[in-house]
């Protein structure tokens, strides 16, 4: 048995390297997912296998909740993949939790045999970062499902910085207390666990949905972090290598979100980006020019270049199987099509990219925002779906902008800019899009969805007339 479960962890820990490495590359990331989910498989059997267990009743029970909770939240729709994310963070994050409180109630009713300076340390840093990701994971997921009582905008109040830190200090002290003599100051237990929690909840309020990329990728972190404190405190080593995978591969997706946004972690989490502005008293509101679908359909089929930018919009119109369309059709006239990828587009790190896989669009034709830049202004149209802030020229132009030093794509640039939205509305950051008011750019308003399938019948409707 001992054998079995050696091997079990090692092929399970081969198994989840090779699923981060998988998962670099679009072209191999289902092969990384299946390698993933093979190694988790092989870690829970290798976990039954251990001569502990002595209660299979609770574990089926535990299982077959997992199995209840885990099918309908594997069936979402790729909109709500980043909530789901959310989520499945704050599993992760309550399991880390639950399992300290439970190993340091357990020590401390076998006389505190084993609870040694170590594993105490291991114990309230697997508390605290569990209930912080619990309920970070939880507000994060109500922001982007929209839920009305936890506003999108930043929820920001004079002094909460530095509230939200004394609180975090007063539960590291709390815990330092009870490593120094965990039966004298196990009462302050609990108040680590409510003041981790409320921390959590209070770190993520003031945080707006531009920054959701970031915030998810580093509560992934925490779970990860959570994870390799609890295989210290259970002595599983497995669990240390996979947290240790899971926390650094979030860190590092963190750092890469947040140079994106040519912004720092500090600014993230504390700069409360995403305020509304408005427009000064007295000062003439700008007018965007508009175009048609059919207008639309006939700049494009004439151009030999179009650059599409996919945001946020198409995936709430669920748009990326007309987006398919347009860009068969484009290319059976000869057009060449390229999808422009912001790192920060959507709410998920990723999420263009998962959304345009779905549509089968080929993998080479998606193309990162310091490749395509370099190709803008020799780009005949772009057409912006959905996308806001990352295509706003106010990054590069005005030191006065929220956004100011953000990279962006260059959508400016082109000869031609066509811009889907639904209204004038402004996009994360909460400010205006210069790009909407540029000499060369037309506004598309309405549906996603709904625009770019009247673009496809104007151009099949052209095809046929020309087939005449």
């Amino acid at each position: 048995m001992t054998f079995l479960l050696e091997f079990a962890y090692l092929a399970a820990t081969a198994l989840f390297v090779l699923a981060l490495h998988w998962m670099n590359d679009p072209s191999t990331a289902r092969r990384g997912v299946i390698a993933g989910a093979g190694g988790m498989a092989l870690a829970i059997l290798g976990t039954l296998l251990s001569p502990g267990i002595m209660n299979w009743g609770l574990i089926a029970i535990a299982a077959v909740a997992g199995i209840a909770v885990g099918i309908p939240l594997s069936r979402v729709p790729l909109t709500a993949v980043p909530q789901r994310t959310a989520l499945s963070h704050a599993f992760g994050g309550a399991a880390a939790g639950l399992v300290g409180v439970a190993k340091f109630h357990l020590f401390l009713g076998d006389g505190g045999h084993g609870l040694t300076r170590f594993i105490t340390i291991a114990i309230i840093g697997e508390v605290i970062l569990g209930f912080v990701t619990v309920t970070g994971s939880l507000i994060a997921a109500a922001k982007l499902q929209e839920v009305k009582w936890v506003p999108q905008r930043p929820l920001t109040y004079p002094g909460q910085n530095v509230v939200n830190l004394m609180l975090l200090a007063i539960a590291v002290a709390c815990g330092m207390a009870i490593v120094v003599n965990p039966a004298g100051f196990g009462f302050l237990f609990p108040v680590v666990i409510v003041l981790a929690a409320l921390f959590g909840v209070l770190l993520v309020l003031p945080i707006g949905g531009a920054d959701m990329p970031t915030v998810i990728s580093l509560l992934n972190a925490y779970a990860g972090l959570a994870a390799v404190a609890m295989g210290f405190v259970l002595d599983n080593k497995l669990l240390i290598i996979a947290g240790a995978l899971d926390g650094a591969s979030g860190l590092i997706l963190s750092i890469i979100m947040s140079r994106a946004m040519n912004r720092s972690f500090g600014n993230v989490l504390f700069g409360a980006f995403g305020q509304v502005t408005t427009a000064a008293a007295g000062v003439e509101t700008r007018k965007a020019k508009t175009e048609t679908a059919e207008g639309a359909a006939q700049f494009m089929e004439i151009a030999e270049t179009v650059v599409i930018v996919p945001g946020y919009g198409m995936a709430v119109a669920q748009a990326q199987h007309r987006v398919r369309e347009l860009y068969d059709l484009l290319r059976k006239r000869g057009v060449t099509v390229k999808f422009a990828i912001h790192p920060v587009a959507g709410r998920m790190p990723g999420h263009m990219n998962v959304l345009l896989a779905e549509a089968d669009i080929p993998y080479e034709d998606l193309v990162e925002m310091d490749e395509i830049n370099a190709d803008m202004p020799r780009t005949d149209v772009v057409l912006v779906v959905g996308a806001n802030d990352v295509v706003n020229p106010a990054a590069r132009s005005n030191p006065a902008s929220p956004i100011y030093g953000m990279p962006i794509i260059d959508a400016d640039k082109a000869r031609m800019c066509f811009a889907i939205k639904r209204s004038m509305n402004p996009g994360f950051a909460g400010i205006e899009n210069e790009l909407y008011f540029a000499e060369t750019t037309f506004m598309l308003f309405g549906d996603a969805k709904a625009v770019i399938g009247e673009i496809v019948k104007s151009l099949q409707a052209s095809s046929a007339s020309s087939a005449d």
